[in-house]
Formats: structure tokens, C-alpha cells, sequence
């Protein structure tokens, strides 16, 4: 992690931060120099996921992982963001809370299921393809298990 970044997991620890662009303003304040397109590129690298916010509608927030790559809390924040889980032929259908897809579908690819060749997520609902209609199944059946 460079010295950018630290200050990026120390701004969004501070204040609730939701856009990029105030990311970049306070990085620019601090003696930094950033652009949208560095900064997206520093929160894909350090995983930070955008929550519900108490100021703010949302604002960006790290998640730790353990040594098997999920932490409690992300697996809690899917718990209590899925609201039904389905299957479509070979894709997976996942309502959400309204604001709650991103966390949700960022917790789905940390699990890295080989079967999955993509997810798309809205607002409130995630689709991921799976290669197959029988691993879509078998993948929806191990995400209701985190109920």
C-alpha cells in the first residue's frame, strides 16, 4: 500500500465519504496529487465498498478479510442485505435491500466460485451468470446457507 492509499483508508475512516470526487478534493487538500481515474484505480485495489452512511446516503468503507478471504462483518452485511435468492436457467437472481447489491455482489466474488463467469450489480439486485444451469443451482443453494 502506498502512501496515497493510506491516506485514502484514513480520509474515508474520518468523514463519510460517497463520490470519488470528494475523495480526490480531500487527497488534494492533503498535499496529494489525484484524479478520479487514480483514485478508482486505489479503491478497486483496497476493496473498499460503499455502505449505507449516517450523514450521507452512502459513503466508502474497507472491509477486512481474513486469512479465507470473507470477514464476519462482510458476511453479516450479505446476511442482512439479500432479501431473496433465485435461479434462472444458468444465471442467479439476488434482491437486495435497496443500496445494499454493490456490498452484497462484492461479497459474492470475494467467494470466488469458478462456476461464476460474471455479475452485474444494480442498486438493488445482482445477476450473475453461471457456466452452467446445474452450478447455478448448486451456487444459490451455498448462498442460502449464509442465511
Amino acid at each position: 500500500m502506498n502512501r496515497r492509499q493510506n491516506a485514502i483508508i484514513e480520509i474515508i475512516t474520518k468523514y463519510e465519504i460517497e463520490k470519488q470526487e470528494e475523495l480526490v478534493d480531500k487527497l488534494v487538500e492533503l498535499g496529494f496529487t489525484a484524479t478520479q481515474a487514480t483514485v478508482s484505480r486505489d479503491i478497486k485495489q483496497l476493496g473498499l465498498v460503499k455502505m449505507h452512511g449516517t450523514k450521507k446516503k452512502f459513503r466508502y468503507t474497507q472491509v477486512k478479510y481474513t486469512t479465507d478471504g470473507i470477514s464476519v462483518k462482510f458476511g453479516n452485511l450479505f446476511k442482512e442485505s439479500v432479501l431473496s435468492i433465485q435461479t434462472a436457467g444458468n444465471m442467479i437472481v439476488i434482491r437486495t435491500v435497496t443500496g445494499g447489491a454493490n456490498s452484497a455482489a462484492a461479497f459474492l466474488d470475494k467467494q470466488e466460485f469458478e462456476q461464476i463467469l460474471g455479475t452485474i450489480a444494480g442498486d438493488d439486485c445482482i445477476f450473475a451468470v453461471a457456466s452452467t444451469q446445474e452450478a447455478a443451482t448448486e451456487i444459490a443453494r451455498t448462498l442460502k446457507s449464509f442465511f
